[in-house]
């Protein structure tokens, strides 16, 4: 009887679980271990028992690898190339792609466009939404044309009406936006804490393998930059894909950060307008400006998003500056490579026209530039605006620049060089050994910076001459408008 009476007890006894998580514990704590968040443990219930796991019957027999059929795998295209291009050919049945960006950049439009496009007889889509209404999203179909007889939307928050509807459509495609806004009635929380996303998650996860369904996940990002909700979520999905891009500009990027399928260094390229979104096969032309004749301070680049080259336009502009601490901005940059630049241009370049001048750089198209192999555009473009002398026309320089000047290689040399050859480029400026040179393109290999400074015209002396009077008299009229200092003369007093 006195055991009974303990092992009741031990059952009766109460257990707290975190609302955040799902973590539980058999005493109360003010922080959760597993999310470290605070005042998220409750009391809900006895104490977990605790349980063993014995030997079930085998659903699939274990095959060797080499008689597992694949063809069941088979990547199936979602109608628009440049997110088959990320995806590595087109979508799994029963692959999960998590789709995450800032608001605004066109999540939703994107994948309207691709739901409608999939769509067919025998490959129904359906489009759940938790944000918005049926109707509005109908709106949203009519303007970008993304309307399909095997298209079906519904809106709903609940995760047993979202199984619902696989139940009665039966789709080859699931979208759901977002797995923010849909809760499970079975777990405590809001819709969008870690709980309730993982139950989301995990539901429709095992709903895809099941039925051989691909599914499209939107996921909201948090103020960092960062997939909200639990790291977990992305190490779940097949498929992780960021959407970049500036409000401001048209550009936008779909870039692989995980793919089970594919590679992960790949990138879309898409044009958001009024009429909805676009691929972009060669999205070059946006980053740059087409000019008659070259001007001062601007110098082209190709950068590489992903395996993919892109023609770039670096813009730099001095002026003289009216505060005694210069202003240095910048945009599509880095600010910190920009300084650095100025400070081999002035050291090792002898540039000394650039530290008592306000400086604005910024690129093209709102491309954003981070790699060091376009450190040798900045560091031209500067010393092109400083000179007032535009560079060569027809010139494209890539490369890494160190703080010693020196010019390192960078990778993929000759795919720049092909695409530059392609857009109708015929100078380059790269680092020694640049491998196979496409024809009719000059290549010139400086070792450092001083060598790619001589590709600037040099002025006539009568215009050097000129320079130097002006900086003379700008200086002159520093030195008058300078505030007296404390070492003025004494006055003399009279005895």
């Amino acid at each position: 009887m006195a055991a009974r009476t303990s092992r009741s007890s031990a059952k009766d006894r109460p257990s707290y679980r975190c609302t955040e998580c799902g973590w539980t514990t058999a005493k109360w704590l003010g922080r959760c271990p597993e999310c470290q968040a605070w005042g998220t443990v409750e009391e809900f219930g006895g104490a977990p028992a605790v349980r063993t796991t014995a030997p079930g019957r085998v659903t699939t027999a274990a095959l060797p690898i080499a008689q597992v059929d694949g063809r069941q795998a088979t990547a199936r295209g979602t109608g628009v190339p440049e997110l088959d291009r990320v995806l590595g050919g087109g979508l799994v049945p029963g692959a999960v792609v998590l789709l995450a960006g800032e608001p605004g950049v066109g999540k939703s439009t994107l994948l309207l466009d691709v739901a409608a496009k999939a769509a067919s007889e025998e490959h129904r889509t359906l489009y759940v939404t938790g944000e918005e209404s049926a109707s509005q999203v109908r709106l949203r179909a009519d303007r970008i044309g993304a309307l399909s007889e095997h298209l079906y939307l519904a809106a709903e928050t609940d995760l047993s009406a979202v199984l619902g509807h696989l139940d009665s459509v039966k789709p080859s495609l699931l979208i759901l936006d977002s797995v923010q806004t849909v809760a499970s009635p079975e777990i405590d929380g809001a819709p969008g804490g870690m709980a309730q996303v993982r139950e989301v998650a995990g539901a429709l996860i095992r709903a895809s393998k099941e039925r051989g369904m691909a599914t499209l996940l939107v996921g909201h990002v948090t103020k960092d930059g960062a997939i909200a909700g639990p790291r977990l979520l992305e190490h779940l999905v097949d498929v992780v894909l960021h959407f970049e891009g500036d409000r401001h500009a048209r550009l936008r990027l779909v870039r692989g950060v995980k793919n089970r399928y594919g590679a992960t260094d790949e990138v879309g390229c898409f044009e958001l307008h009024d009429e909805g979104i676009t691929g972009l096969a060669d999205p070059s032309g946006l980053f740059l400006t087409r000019r008659a004749e070259p001007v001062p301070g601007t110098c082209l680049t190709v950068t590489l998003e992903g395996r993919r080259p892109l023609v770039a336009e670096v813009q730099a502009l001095t002026v003289d500056s009216q505060i005694p601490s210069p202003r240095r901005t910048t945009s599509g940059l880095e600010t910190s490579r920009v300084s650095m630049m100025l400070a081999v241009l002035e050291q090792r370049g002898r540039i000394s026209a650039l530290g008592k001048r306000d400086i604005y750089s910024a690129t093209v198209g709102g491309v954003k530039l981070s790699e060091p192999a376009a450190d040798l555009a900045i560091a031209l473009a500067l010393a092109s605006a400083a000179s007032d002398t535009p560079l060569p026309k027809n010139l494209v320089a890539i490369g890494e620049v160190g703080l010693a000047g020196e010019v390192r290689r960078v990778t993929g040399v000759q795919r720049r060089l092909a695409e530059a050859a392609r857009l109708g480029f015929t100078h380059a400026l790269v680092p020694a050994d640049p491998g196979k040179v496409p024809s009719g393109m000059k290549v010139l290999e400086v070792s450092d910076i001083g060598d790619a400074l001589r590709v600037l015209p040099k002025r006539p002396r009568r215009e050097q001459g000129r320079e130097a009077n002006r900086e003379a008299n700008r200086e002159a009229n520093r030195e008058a408008n300078r505030e007296p200092g404390r070492e003025a003369s004494p006055r003399t007093t009279p005895e």
